[in-house]
């Protein structure tokens, strides 16, 4: 009996066993099945989605293509017209150049013939001579037999009166033909100056820009002026005093003027103010920063500059600081005309002028553009801007036709070749043209500079600027050198000689500034 128990009770397991295995394999399948619609589902979702993505990118790719293509299609309207405007311009300087070449043939024939015509006349002037001469020995015989023969005098006494009466004669006739000749050869001589100058002006046409007192730098709005001027005006003094240009901020809208008479400064104090207007942080601080930064660039585009001028006249090998001084004198100017552009002027025209001459075009183009580099050192050194460019061309071993240029544009030596007389011409034809130079202008710049030399030229003075239109001036002293106390005393001092030494309508204001900055570091 207990084994039909156990025979019953294992019978039973093994159907609730294989009862919960059936329900939990159904239940299972029916999960598997809802996982796998569940996948299904989102995998529909994906492909939907990445349709949906597909076609977005495929409707922003025509898009893109269409703006492309429209922007090729505007471009190459572009790129036509000024092709064709480029095109217009070639062919207009084609006919200018054509006409200008049919003219100097037309000279030329009319030259030639004016020689052939010349070489006419002068051989018939050499057959009337001959006929003139057979006839003076025929006159000279009969008239030394008659002589003979009436004065009862021997031959060789007659020739002896004879020779000296016609002496006599030939005499004043050879003086008024050299005369005659001396008239000719300098109509002659002025007649080829005339069309050596106007084949130079003919054949270059520079440029030219007369140079201004100011510079003014547009802001985006108004506000600016007053962050520019900062709390208590200590922005713009700092600016003031570090580039020595006067800042004027008036009732202008969005912009304010810098003034000053040297143009280094002002450009750097002009790409200063807009290096800080496009940062935003205006400071005294980040102004000092800022300044030495673009300080720092200025010097190295003035070497690029220089580079680039040598490079574009083809000068061939020119030390690096004479390239510097090149660029340098961009911030130069001489009676309002700027001693770069002056420079590259006198260059081109040289070149011509030699070339006209039988000279070498490239040494007479080298001795133009370095015959005033001495004004890019006048500023700092003082002195004449001969002296100085001599010098600097003497150590840097420039050739002794540059060296005499130099010396000779303002008859400090002879002119020695046909190069440095091209480049006296092309100085005096560049300086002599209407409006190229302003007398008065250099006179007002003279006093400026002579105001700050006096400052500089006194014990312990780091820095001097002339501003408010040579009203003032302020000199920045170094505080290990000048005290307090001797601030005063320089002060007068400077006054004192400004006062002796120069005329000056009004009165100028002299301020010695001295600061003494201590700097350490916290580690």
């Amino acid at each position: 009996m207990e084994v039909w128990y156990v025979i019953g009770g294992i019978t039973f397991a093994l159907l609730v066993g294989v009862s919960v295995y059936l329900i939990t394999r159904k239940i299972f399948n029916s999960h598997s099945q809802v996982i796998i619609e569940q996948a299904k589902a989102k995998a529909k979702a994906i492909e939907y989605e990445a349709q949906e993505k597909l076609k977005d990118h495929k409707i922003h790719i025509k898009e893109e293509q269409l703006r492309l293509q429209q922007e090729f299609d505007k471009e190459n309207v572009r790129l036509k017209k000024e092709y064709e405007s480029a095109l217009a311009e070639f062919e207009k300087e084609e006919q200018r150049r054509y006409q200008q070449l049919n003219h100097q043939k037309q000279q030329v024939e009319k030259e030639k013939q004016e020689i052939a015509e010349l070489k006419i006349k002068v051989l018939r002037s050499q057959s009337e001579q001959d006929k003139l001469k057979l006839e003076y020995q025929n006159a000279k015989k009969e008239m030394l037999n008659l002589i003979a023969n009436h004065a009862k005098m021997s031959r060789e006494e007659a020739t002896s009166i004879l020779l000296s009466h016609l002496e006599e004669e030939l005499a004043d006739e050879k003086a008024m033909l050299i005369r005659r000749y001396e008239r000719e050869a300098k109509d002659e001589a002025k007649k080829k100056a005339n069309y050596i100058l106007a084949q130079a002006t003919t054949r270059y046409a520079g440029e030219f820009a007369t140079e201004r007192l100011v510079n003014v730098v547009n802001l985006p709005n108004d506000e600016l002026k007053g962050r520019i001027i900062g709390k208590e005006g200590r922005n713009i003094k700092t600016l003031e005093l570090i580039s020595g240009v006067d800042v004027i901020i008036d009732d202008t809208p969005c912009s304010i003027i810098l003034s000053s008479f040297n143009l280094y400064r002002r450009a750097i104090a002009t790409r200063t103010i807009e290096s800080l207007v496009e940062d935003g942080r205006i400071q005294p601080s980040r102004i000092e920063e800022v300044y030495e930064r673009i300080k720092n660039e200025m010097d190295e585009q003035m070497r690029q500059d220089g580079e680039n001028i040598v490079l574009d006249m083809g000068l061939g090998y020119m030390h690096p600081e004479l390239k510097f001084l090149l660029g340098k004198m961009r911030y130069r100017a001489s009676f309002g005309q700027n001693a770069l552009g002056h420079s590259i002027e006198v260059a081109n025209l040289a070149a011509i002028i030699a070339g006209e001459l039988g000279g070498d075009e490239k040494l007479a183009r080298r001795a133009g553009i370095l015959h005033d580099i001495g004004k890019a050192l006048t500023q700092e050194l003082g002195g004449s801007h001969v002296d100085l460019g001599v010098e600097v061309c003497t150590c840097y071993k420039e050739h002794p036709v540059v060296i005499n240029a130099i010396k000779a544009h303002h008859g400090y030596e002879e002119i020695k070749s046909t190069e440095c007389a091209a480049v006296c011409a092309a100085d005096a034809l560049s300086a002599a043209r209407p409006g190229a130079r302003r007398e008065v202008l250099e006179n007002f710049l003279k006093r400026m500079q002579d105001i700050e030399n006096i400052a500089m030229d006194k014990i312990g003075v780091k820095q001097a600027d002339a501003i408010n239109a040579g009203r003032e001036v302020r000199v920045i002293v170094r505080a290990d050198l000048v005290s307090d106390e001797q601030s005063v005393v320089l002060a007068r001092d400077i006054a004192k000689e400004i006062e002796s030494n120069l005329q000056y309508p009004g009165e100028i204001k002299v301020s010695v500034i001295r600061e003494l900055r201590a700097v350490e570091y916290a580690r």
